[in-house]
């Protein structure tokens, strides 16, 4: 495996929460799934952990952002989990950066952020251990679930799991997670894709799997029209300059902070 792929699935994946019998897994058999020592895969993490650091530290440097923050509506000592798959799993993602803002911003508050979120996951998938949140017991949850759903055979085959029963598990997510945790729930839709670059690139081609926009527009829309709190992050990842890594799927660091911004934005209209 070459440095630059054990990197990326160091980025990406978590396998003592894709796998929940490795719970417990220590960090050195974990660097050897990515054919790393356990002190490349610290220091990888540390990489990762300081860019989501610099990321948020930017976004402090405007007021605005750093105003939207003071407002965010955890209280002190509260607990914060996010449920979804790549998009949030990322080392790099949203939720990291939302992390590094609340120790940055609030040091003393002692808000807890868990991040659950797999890689790949489907609402299927999440809902089939949805049990977890009776234990861990967040105030909040943060959910972007919907595009591995949307993942299809072919170049525009069936969907892997229908639209229909994507909005089905949505709606039994947020019930099961509620009664379970009693936590507040927030939806994060899935973000954008580039279609063309999807089609290009070779590992999508040989395992004959595409997305579409138009799928992403769907669940979207599903998610807005629920009663609970929604952030739309469609709008801030249109197909750009820098917003997408070359599979067409997975955000840039620039794309995660462009979501970001508009989470934090959200949220603190929820104050």
């Amino acid at each position: 495996m070459t440095t630059e792929m054990a990197a990326k699935l160091a980025r990406f994946q978590r396998p003592e929460l894709s796998l929940p019998f490795l719970n417990g897994i220590d960090d050195a058999h974990v660097a050897a799934l990515f054919g790393l020592t356990a002190d490349e895969y610290h220091s990888l993490r540390a990489e990762f952990a300081e860019q989501a650091r610099a990321a948020a530290a930017g976004l402090l440097t405007e007021a605005w952002v750093a105003d939207q923050v003071d407002r965010l509506p955890f209280a002190p000592g509260a607990h914060v989990v996010a449920l979804g798959e790549s998009s949030a799993a990322d080392r790099l993602s949203w939720f990291e950066i939302l992390r590094q803002l609340l120790e940055l911003r609030r040091p003393d508050d002692g808000i807890t952020l868990t991040n659950l979120a797999v890689s790949g996951a489907t609402t299927t998938q999440t809902l089939k251990g949805i049990a977890t949140l009776g234990f861990r017991r967040p105030d909040w949850v943060l959910c972007q679930l919907g595009a591995n759903d949307a993942q299809r055979i072919g170049s525009d085959g069936p969907r892997v799991v229908s639209a229909e029963e994507t909005a089905r598990n949505l709606s039994l997510l947020h019930d099961e997670g509620v009664r379970l945790s009693g936590a507040r729930w927030v939806w994060i839709t899935p973000h954008d894709m580039v279609e063309a670059l999807i089609a290009a690139f070779p590992p999508f081609q040989q395992a004959e799997i595409s997305w579409r926009a138009k799928d992403h527009e769907e669940t979207a829309r599903v998610l807005l029209d629920r009663p609970e709190p929604a952030i739309d992050t469609l709008a801030v990842t249109r197909p750009g300059s820098g917003m997408f890594e070359p599979d067409g799927v997975h955000l840039t660091p620039a794309g995660q902070v462009a979501v970001a911004r508009v989470i934090v934005s959200s949220l603190a209209e929820l104050s």
